[in-house]
């Protein structure tokens, strides 16, 4: 394999590894990045990859083609905004922006969450990554007034971030 600028030597090794690994063992990690079935198929079948921006490159393809139901399997592994799952390291990672926030502003972003899943049927879903709450309250707000075709589009964009960042932790953590 030749490594890529942003591709360590070992992060180049993990990238094989993952590429390598048997069928089973690939779709389970690849649903913990992302808990679409669809996804994790469309990613699997894309490999080997040359580098990490190859399986980046196969996240965005996989994204794209998600259909509806898929985008919902895909929201279904992420928890609310402001409410991380408790002792998942992961959730709590990705929502640090959240911890230690007054109470009247996680009360707001509570109360935006619920209009927002009233209105789309689904969590308000965002890449929560180095964002604070005010950032994230701001951002529900300003996407509430969107029509549904439009938001799932953003939420496309949002989980393909989310999903960078995920892969790019499994390949750094090597």
């Amino acid at each position: 394999m030749t490594n890529h600028p942003r591709t360590s030597p070992d992060a180049a090794g993990a990238l094989d590894a993952l590429a390598a690994a048997p069928a089973a063992e690939l779709t389970e990690t690849l649903l913990e990045i992302c808990s679409s079935p669809s996804w994790a198929a469309a990613v699997a079948a894309s490999r080997p990859w040359a580098d990490r921006d190859a399986l980046l490159a196969a996240n965005t393809a996989a994204m794209a083609a998600l259909t509806v139901g898929d985008l919902a399997d895909a929201m279904a592994g992420h928890a609310r905004i402001g409410k991380p799952k408790s002792g998942d390291a992961t959730s709590e990672r990705e929502q640090a922006g959240i911890q230690g926030v007054d109470s009247a502003l996680l009360d707001e972003l509570h109360e935006a969450n619920a209009a927002y899943e009233a209105k789309f049927g689904h969590v308000f879903l965002i890449c929560a990554t180095g964002r604070t709450a005010d950032t994230m309250l701001a951002s529900l707000r300003e996407r509430f007034p969107h029509d549904a075709a439009t938001e799932a589009e953003i939420v496309r964009g949002e989980l393909r971030k989310i999903n960078d960042i995920r892969i790019n932790r499994l390949l750094d953590e090597a």
